[in-house]
């Protein structure tokens, strides 16, 4: 018999869903930022302040530049669930079942490859050859210390070095982006054969984009093109 203090499995509440990783990069955020101030600042002036035509090609300038903007820097996002991957690039929005996912590439660009064969550039985790130089010179003086012992003192600030001991590089010894090419391949390896993760690959274009951008484009270029 089932008591009040011992609920039978089938009462209990079902376990909460697992939230999607969500992957944005933080450098095309604050870029986005700074870039609609800038244009918005320069917009409405041209818009109060300005004369002639100057109000209306600032005013399609703005329709034409902001969705752009928006589209190309605080748009772009992977969100990385249990069963699915979906990628928010600038112009398109694709779903790929993990099922469907045959692998994530790592050159100069992120990108994931379908069964299908289509390949699905991942806007929101650029590479930077800089950060993966980086990465790999900390992995190279890890290494290199390790095998000497751990005793080769570091050169920091005020002989801090020879107080740390070991003296290993501090930080990272893979870029952001590859560490987050890890975890996908990872979610991947594990969810890929899972039957809730079977389906089939989806892509919406975001008219929700392009549509203000391309009126914004038809309306400077009929007023540049009668002036």
């Amino acid at each position: 018999m089932t008591t009040p203090d011992h609920p039978s499995p089938a009462s209990q509440p079902p376990a909460p869903a697992a939230q999607d990783r969500i992957y944005r990069s933080p450098m095309g955020l604050v870029g986005g930022v700074l870039l609609l101030l800038v244009v918005g600042w320069l917009g409405f002036d041209a818009l109060f302040q300005g004369h002639g035509r100057a109000p209306w090609l600032a005013l399609a300038g703005m329709i034409l530049i902001v969705p752009l903007v928006i589209a190309f820097t605080l748009r772009p996002a992977v969100f990385a669930g249990e069963d699915r991957l979906r990628i928010r690039n600038p112009f398109r929005a694709v779903a790929l079942p993990w099922g469907e996912v045959a692998s994530l590439r790592s050159g100069y660009s992120n990108e994931v490859v379908a069964k299908s064969g289509r390949k699905y550039q991942l806007w929101s985790v650029p590479v930077s050859l800089r950060a993966r130089k980086k990465a790999e010179l900390r992995k190279s003086r890890a290494a290199a210390e390790a095998a000497g012992g751990g005793s080769t003192p570091s050169r920091g600030l005020g002989g801090l070095g020879a107080l740390g001991g070991s003296g290993a590089p501090g930080g990272p010894t893979r870029a952001d982006t590859d560490q987050v090419m890890d975890e996908l391949r990872d979610m991947l390896e594990r969810r890929g054969t899972e039957e809730s993760a079977q389906g089939e690959v989806t892509v919406r274009w975001a008219y929700e984009v392009i549509a203000p951008a391309a009126a914004g484009a038809v309306l400077l270029a009929i007023l540049l093109a009668t002036g």
